[in-house]
């Protein structure tokens, strides 16, 4: 189990991804422009920048539903590895059969 400090702070930063994704997509909008003129650009850069870090959809990190493990995570499945052949051996998962021979 992973601590749940690091687990509150990753959900802190994806309500803040939703917070200001619109605010962000508009600025980048204008930041990759190159029909604008230059210092116009250059203001939505730093309006851009002034906003919080943890705004930035890159900052988030990918972990296990079930344990809040960040390494060895399964997208599809939102699960790490671990949690992924608990579930399967008890049969929680549909499809999923542990291989034996």
């Amino acid at each position: 189990m992973a601590k749940t400090s690091s687990v509150e702070k990753n959900n802190r930063r994806r309500k803040l991804v939703d917070q200001y994704a619109a605010k962000r997509k508009a600025l980048k909008e204008i930041v990759m422009d190159q029909s604008k003129p230059m210092d116009e650009r250059f203001r939505a850069q730093l309006k851009l920048s002034a906003l919080p870090r943890n705004s930035a959809k890159i900052r988030i990190r990918n972990r296990c539903e079930v344990t809040g493990r960040p390494r060895a995570f399964y997208r599809k499945l939102k699960l790490s590895r671990v949690a992924l052949r608990d579930l399967g051996n008890t049969g929680q998962i549909p499809g999923l059969v542990k291989s034996s021979w």
